[in-house]
């Protein structure tokens, strides 16, 4: 099993404090780091920065909004990031949510699915040094009736930069199992693996592809202690605000993809009360099995015993995400996280 890390993202700590925390897990053993892109950072100058600060965990946009960029940029973005960090870039790529992509970049966000593949499909011939042609849905190359002409990207070309989707519905999911190198996945539990792997397997079987030559990564809550129902608490208000505001009332992936796990009451009963504005009541009404099923909480025997129920799902890295957000707390969280799972 691998493990990641994430920075940025509603997460408001300091970029003196991600970079520590990067650093940080990189010298005890940690293999990715994310850098997330919501409302507040973009995910690209921190790993730009970063790739400078160290030598050897992977460094991956986790992720960045395929609606706040033409294709030709994010093909020149990782082309030069993967230069920086010696081929340790990822380019994790997202639809993001119509809030965010109709709020905050003014794109109208439908079709996200057919911009999501239209964007990889022009990101693979601009890594492979091809001309940009392209006559979809959404976007075309050169533009129909002006003076542009195909141009290729004028950096070498680099086929061997992994592109990793960050889906959730199942048409996504799909698409994800047919031409992604890699998975991002979150509202999983290894639980109920089938609610995103019966989607995945899907695309991959239409694309004649082993499932197993795509690297499954999920996020996990992580909270480690010897009171239980205490940790239950500390997590559920970031489950509360996932379930009820990422996302609009009409609109929320991750909810759905919770719903389709077997938790259709509780997601709904959530999103209900938090979209009322009644967000005590929202996070008391996450259930703790909701937390526990979702993520790595308990004390150390039973997150050990959670590894292999990940493993036992198919996940092949864990995305460690701790509710700390003070940088000493945020390191010891780490350090004492990652010392539990080398044991198991």
């Amino acid at each position: 099993m691998e493990y990641s890390i994430s920075i940025g993202g509603p997460r408001r700590a300091s970029m003196q404090s991600d970079v520590q925390f990067v650093q940080l897990a990189e010298r005890i053993g940690v293999n990715y780091a994310w850098a997330a892109e919501a409302w507040g950072r973009d995910a690209v100058t921190p790993l730009a920065y970063l790739a400078a600060c160290t030598d050897r965990i992977k460094l991956g946009t986790g992720i960045m909004q395929v609606s706040a960029r033409v294709p030709a940029m994010m093909a020149m973005t990782a082309l030069n990031l993967a230069q920086l960090s010696n081929n340790r870039f990822i380019l994790g790529l997202g639809v993001s949510g119509p809030q965010v992509v109709e709020g905050l970049h003014g794109v109208k966000f439908q079709p996200a699915l057919s911009r999501l593949k239209e964007t990889v499909a022009i990101l693979r011939k601009a890594f492979a040094g091809e001309k940009l042609q392209h006559d979809g849905e959404v976007l075309q190359l050169p533009r129909p009736g002006g003076q542009g002409k195909a141009l290729r990207i004028d950096q070498a070309p680099n086929p061997e930069i992994p592109i990793f989707l960050a889906t959730l519905g199942p048409k996504a999911l799909n698409f994800t199992g047919a031409q992604a190198d890699g998975w991002l996945g979150t509202s999983f539990s290894p639980n109920h693996p089938n609610a995103h792997f019966d989607h995945l397997r899907a695309g991959a079987a239409a694309s004649g592809r082993d499932l197993s030559t795509l690297a499954a990564h999920v996020q996990a809550n992580v909270a480690i202690g010897d009171d239980v129902d205490a940790l239950i608490e500390t997590m559920r208000p970031s489950i509360a605000f996932t379930l009820g505001a990422m996302g609009s009332a009409k609109t929320n992936f991750y909810n759905d993809a919770v719903r389709r796990s077997g938790y259709e009451d509780d997601a709904r009963a959530v999103q209900a009360l938090w979209v009322a504005g009644k967000r005590d009541a929202a996070i008391a009404r996450v259930p703790a099995e909701l937390v526990l099923r979702f993520g790595l909480v308990g004390n150390a025997a039973m997150v050990r015993e959670r590894i292999a129920v990940y493993r036992a799902a198919g996940i092949t890295c864990i995305n460690l995400r701790t509710q700390a957000t003070d940088t000493n707390a945020r390191l010891s969280a780490l350090e004492q996280t990652m010392d539990i799972l080398r044991d198991a």
